[in-house]
């Protein structure tokens, strides 16, 4: 094998490696969506998981894995709080209000 054909080949395995192997879903946002977006909240904006995943793969994410890992997370953060789940920061329900006290006769 000649000097050329071993760097092509180098070259060829170097190309082909997945720099996003082994990280988690919140490691890939951190790393390649957190500097456009402060949060992963409210990007899924309610997209089914496999389009979003498409989405991904086309334009950002390395390979179908860690796109499919990373769509995954993001619409598991962007579900709506369970119904009566107090917002962070809200007011207390009022009271139920008070019945008028009887007319008092003279």
């Amino acid at each position: 094998m000649t000097v050329a054909a071993a760097t092509v080949l180098t070259l060829t395995d170097a190309a082909a490696q997945n720099l996003d192997a082994g990280k988690s879903p919140a490691n890939l946002f951190a790393d390649g969506c957190a500097t456009c977006h402060r949060s992963p909240r409210g990007l899924a904006k309610g997209r089914f998981s496999l389009t979003l995943s498409w989405f991904l793969k086309d334009h950002y994410a390395t390979s179908a894995d860690s796109a499919g890992a990373l769509a995954a997370y993001l619409v598991s953060v962007d579900e709506s709080p369970p119904r009566g789940a107090a917002k962070p920061g809200a007011k207390p329900p009022r009271s139920a209000p008070r019945q008028p006290k009887p007319a008092q006769s003279q």
